[in-house]
């Protein structure tokens, strides 16, 4: 019975051990090995992308539309400043930001990045390799569109545009 065992979960056994040889020093999580679990990956990088707000701010009209944003548009960045006492920042473009870079850039920066506020890149921090993964294929999925968003507007500096108020 014993050997029998063995045999038959010795390729389980290993399959989860090289899937985890990640965990065990090597810094990212193992590519999707087919074509259905890399699609897998995008779908959950988009569901991702909804439930942890990155919508409400990198993609324009995404709060006030209640969420009825063409996903085309998703990602785009916005012309909506955040002002306070670090300045004003702008929802940055995704879809060119994260584009430009390969899949070990991206982890590396989401692991590292402070970025001013109201970003809130703790939350990002706190997602495992695997969630930062599936954002990544998502996004890359998407492909590029739009344009840069506004370059940063310094404390002292009014905005050109809209902005939101956050108090001094």
């Amino acid at each position: 019975m014993k050997s029998l065992l063995s045999a038959r979960f010795a390729p389980l056994v290993l399959s989860l051990a090289a899937s985890c040889t990640w965990a065990q020093g090597v810094s990212h999580p193992p590519a999707p090995a087919s074509a259905a679990e890399r699609g897998r990956m995008i779908e959950r990088g988009r569901y991702l992308v909804q439930v942890a707000g990155c919508n409400d701010c990198h993609t324009p009209g995404y709060g006030q539309d209640n969420g009825k944003v063409p996903e085309k548009l998703w990602l785009t960045g916005d012309v909506l400043g955040w002002r306070g006492p670090w300045g004003t920042t702008y929802p940055s473009n995704l879809r060119i930001y994260i584009g430009q870079m390969s899949e070990a850039q991206w982890l590396d920066v989401a692991r590292h990045f402070e970025p001013r506020p109201p970003m809130p890149w703790f939350n990002v921090r706190a997602m495992s390799d695997t969630d930062l993964r599936a954002i990544y294929l998502y996004v890359v999925a998407l492909g590029p569109a739009g344009s840069p968003a506004p370059a940063y507007v310094p404390p002292g500096q009014a905005p050109a545009g809209p902005f939101v108020q956050f108090p001094q």
